[in-house]
Formats: C-alpha cells, sequence, structure tokens
C-alpha cells in the first residue's frame, strides 16, 4: 500500500459568512499552510458585506446579541486544542473564552451603564441611549494572537456594530481559525469579515472607504502607516482609535472603554402627559 500524501489546508477570507479565495488568487505560506493574501478588491467586498449586515445585528436585540456571543464562547471552548495545535497556549485560549462570556454578559447592560434619563427643566423627558457607529475596520494586533484579536472584535459587535478586520499577517491562522468557530456559532453573515494577508494593502484601502463609519488602529506598529492611515480616515470624519501601546496588557480587565469607544449616543426629547 502506497504512503498517504497529506492533504495541505488552504485558508481562506471570511466575507459575508463564507470564506473565498482572494480574488486576485494569491497565497503566501505560514506554518506549511497557504493562507490568502487579500486584496483591496477583497477589503472593498467585505466593507459591502458588513455594511449588509448592520441593520439586522444592531436591530437584533441586545439579549440575543449576547446570546450569540456566549455561544461564540461555547464552541470556542470545543475546538480548544485545535488552537493549541497552532501554537496558541492553553492558558490564552481559556483567556479569550472567558473575555467572549464577559462581552455577552455586557451587551444588555450596557444602555443601562451608558446611557439613562438626564433632568432638564421643563415638562419633558430627555433620554440617552447609545447607539452603534455602524461599520467599524480594525487592524488586530500581532500578539497575542488570539486574545488580541477577540479584543478588538468583541467590544465592537456585542454594541451592535460590524467589523471588517485586518488580521496579522504574521499570525493569521488563528484568525482564520476564529473564523471557522464564528460560522458555526448563530453570528449572521458580514457582522465579522477577516481579511488575511498585508495589512500595508488592506488597511489603506478601508481607511479611505467613504463606507466605513470607524476606525480602530489598534494593531498598527508603524507609526508613519498610523499617520496615513489617519488622514484617509479624515476624508470622511471617520472616529479613529489610536495605536495600542506596546506595553498594553491584554490579560487585563479591558473596562467599558473598548465598547463605548465605538457606541453613538442618541438624545430623545419627549412631553410629559398631563
Amino acid at each position: 500500500m502506497s504512503e498517504r500524501v497529506a492533504v495541505r489546508k488552504t485558508y481562506k477570507l471570511f466575507i459575508g459568512g463564507k470564506f473565498p479565495r482572494s480574488e486576485s488568487g494569491r497565497s503566501y505560506l505560514v506554518q506549511s499552510s497557504n493562507v490568502s493574501l487579500a486584496s483591496r478588491k477583497d477589503a472593498r467586498d467585505a466593507v459591502v458585506a458588513a455594511r449588509a449586515a448592520v441593520k439586522g445585528w444592531a436591530g437584533a436585540t441586545a439579549y440575543n446579541r449576547g446570546q450569540i456571543l456566549y455561544r461564540v464562547a461555547e464552541m470556542l471552548e470545543g475546538r480548544r486544542e485545535q488552537f493549541v495545535a497552532l501554537g496558541i497556549p492553553g492558558d490564552e485560549v481559556d483567556a479569550v473564552v472567558d473575555r467572549w462570556v464577559w462581552y455577552a454578559g455586557w451587551a444588555d447592560k450596557l444602555a443601562q451603564v451608558y446611557g439613562g434619563a438626564n433632568p432638564v427643566a421643563g415638562p419633558y423627558f430627555n433620554i440617552s441611549a447609545p447607539e452603534p457607529t455602524g461599520v467599524v475596520a480594525v487592524v488586530a494586533p500581532e500578539r497575542p494572537a488570539l486574545l488580541g484579536l477577540v479584543s478588538v472584535i468583541a467590544p465592537a459587535i456585542v454594541t451592535g456594530n460590524t467589523v471588517v478586520v485586518a488580521a496579522s499577517p504574521t499570525e493569521p491562522l488563528a484568525a482564520v481559525t476564529l473564523a471557522e468557530v464564528l460560522a458555526t456559532s448563530d453570528l449572521p453573515g458580514g457582522v465579522v469579515n477577516i481579511l488575511t494577508g498585508a495589512i500595508t494593502e488592506t488597511a489603506p484601502a478601508l481607511a479611505a472607504h467613504m463606507d466605513v463609519n470607524a476606525l480602530d488602529l489598534t494593531g498598527v506598529t508603524d507609526g508613519s502607516l498610523a499617520t496615513e492611515l489617519e488622514v484617509k480616515a479624515a476624508e470622511n470624519l471617520k472616529r479613529v482609535l489610536r495605536p495600542a501601546p506596546a506595553d498594553h496588557d491584554w490579560s487585563a480587565d479591558p473596562g467599558l472603554a473598548p465598547m463605548t469607544a465605538l457606541l453613538e449616543t442618541k438624545t430623545v426629547w419627549h412631553p410629559k402627559g398631563v
């Protein structure tokens, strides 16, 4: 009997809930696996998918979004060994599961903490309520590969935003494997879209895209690239989150700031009844 030839896995992009290859047909080698090399066209396709998902995701109840994030944690827990096999430490995978659960718990509580009734002079009710910003483009940190990635995705989507993520080009396997978890966890297609490949190619396209509402530069380590992206983002007044400091502790309690940074506040006036 001849020796069996192993089948090399090809890691694809994650756009609109599906796993397409790059439209350019390009790929690169990581840990003996082929990984799709996203193009600017792929970035535009991902924004289209994210925009199409905004209405349904933002319109879902906060409780339902929390249920889905908790389901992600359940699915990730079940695939723990797969992430460990990619070289991600087991305690990091455990921390990632805990972080998904933590954000799931905030889904239906943030509005009570960040919004509420305002005292005003006159026969009116004045109520402020947080709303999602819309489509958020995110540059994921390189390390920790999985915890850093989840720490920028979860706070954006739990509040009703959709995201297009430029994954770390040197640590893409964790991102695409996470995409496989998301695809089987009740998360609607288009809420999270993941691009692998060169950040210098995809991030400028996302920063300049007129249908992207916010830009999270957490994972950008090159100061000149960060400046370039901020300039492009200014063309349509995107909200910009600056890069994380080099000594950022990803294992620390993230607090509410990652969620509130990607929210708008709507204030409504309503006359009081007699």
